[in-house]
């Protein structure tokens, strides 16, 4: 049996130290999340392509293309690739750790393996499916690390919730609130015990009102024998089939295998389940902006340490008053009477070019015949933005509804919940605004940390 091969992550500097097996993993969960909170404030989103240049280099490096052995010349070509593919990248990766580590590190691999840095590269080769049975949990793992059977030995089935993100954005919430907000910058959909999810809104045109996600942080935790801590981005235009560090899975624990990653299509569509929670993840990138879409127990979702200070999980309490926008009442007076018109009444700006009311609808009805929210979501969504594409954002925002939710009852709603002005009076929190909820979302993580 060969020796376990020595695999390159590239999740910050520290990250070098986890090259052989195991070691540095105190210190390896550390990086991404500083990363990731450091990374997720930029109103506009980083063209840096690194985690491109990682998931190729991973490719070519592992299963049925992986080299007999890492001395061999096609790591070394592997490596030159990876190295041709972060200088391409350099002029939009200044200051991105993930980057400036994973330079170091092809620097330092091609010295230990004695590779020249001329010679042939290797070209990016296609995923390939593992077999039947790697799609499934090793049959002696831990109990504790499928949620049904640990958390719910001797009691009824979990009921299950769901949330979801989309469009401009509009946001369902796991008690079935609909709510279109602004939200621009960084914002926080879900802090738990167990995960954190952060979106990043930027305008979809210069100056306009409408934004849209354009960047989506996973932040899983390191959980008892089943998953070591690990984190997933995703990017305008990148849409990884991996965690940050390479992996596909939980790591080197037992269970390891009850969080996976499964590419469903191709840059469009990722799944992520989180067995040990009893939690289903969908990412999808739709035109050029992402979706965000989770089935989780009810029991996950109110596992928080502080529940006052949950106003920042907008997945749990929804949007701020001060960020929702009544899109209802912006649809019933555009009936009729054209998107420019109303420009200057409207809640959210309308886009340069946009659909008149009568387009708008059409081309909405062909995806989505049930004129329920999503359907008014997508016509606000054209009249706003000019972008047909937000139709099949919406169109598919509601078939992960179909996928994720317990209760086929509640699939469509037609009212959209707005919280009245004395919300805060009531004694319920208002949502902090974006700085302020990632100062307490790092304070959250500080116990992972430590």
């Amino acid at each position: 049996m060969q020796p376990p091969r020595e695999r390159l992550v590239v999740t910050g500097r520290a990250g070098w130290m986890g090259m052989g097996r195991g070691a540095g993993r105190s210190a390896l969960g550390f990086w991404p999340t500083l990363a990731f909170l450091l990374c997720s404030f930029p109103a506009a989103t980083s063209p840096c392509k690194i985690l491109k240049c990682n998931s190729e280099f991973w490719s070519a490096t592992s299963g049925s293309h992986a080299p007999a052995s890492d001395d061999t010349p096609e790591f070394c070509a592997a490596l030159r690739s990876y190295a041709l593919c972060t200088r391409r990248t350099a002029r939009t990766c200044r200051g991105d750790l993930a980057y400036h580590s994973a330079v170091h590190g092809i620097e330092d691999l091609m010295s230990q393996h004695n590779c020249s840095k001329d010679g042939p590269t290797s070209q990016p080769r296609l995923r390939t499916l593992p077999p039947a049975g790697d799609s499934q949990e090793r049959s002696d793992s831990p109990e504790i690390c499928h949620y049904e059977k640990s958390f719910h030995k001797h009691s009824a089935t979990p009921n299950y919730t769901h949330c979801g993100l989309f469009g401009d954005p509009h946001l369902r919430t796991f008690t079935d609130r609909f709510q279109t907000c602004k939200v621009q910058g960084a914002w926080p959909l879900i802090d738990n015990n167990y995960l954190n999810v952060q979106v990043t809104n930027t305008p979809v045109l210069p100056g306009s009102a409408a934004t849209a996600t354009s960047k989506l942080t996973i932040i899983f935790k390191n959980f008892q024998e089943c998953v070591d801590q690990k984190v997933y981005q995703a990017e305008m235009d990148e849409l990884p089939a991996a965690f940050v560090d390479g992996s596909k899975n939980g790591g080197d624990k037992h269970g390891a295998n009850s969080l996976k990653i499964t590419e469903k299509v191709s840059g469009q569509h990722v799944e992520i389940q989180a067995k040990y929670i009893g939690t289903t993840i969908v990412v999808r990138q739709v035109g050029r902006y992402l979706t965000f879409a989770v089935r989780m127990p009810e029991e996950v979702v109110n596992a928080v340490e502080d529940w006052d200070s949950q106003g920042l999980y907008l997945c749990l309490r929804g949007c701020p008053l001060n960020q929702q926008i009544d899109f209802q009442a912006f649809h019933t007076n555009t009936e009729g009477t054209g998107a420019r018109r109303l420009a200057a009444a409207s809640p959210a700006p309308t886009a340069p070019e946009t659909f008149p009311y009568e387009t708008a609808v059409a081309k909405c009805k062909e995806k989505l015949p049930v004129e329920d929210l999503y359907y008014q979501a997508c016509v606000f969504d054209l009249l706003t933005t000019g972008d047909v594409n937000f139709t099949l954002a919406a169109y598919y925002a509601l078939e992960d509804v179909k996928m994720l939710h317990s209760n086929k009852d509640k699939l469509h709603l037609y009212e959209r919940t707005r919280d009245l002005p004395g919300r805060a009076a009531a004694g319920l929190p208002l949502a902090p605004q974006p700085l302020l909820g990632a100062l307490i979302l790092l304070l959250a993580l500080l116990p992972v940390f430590c």
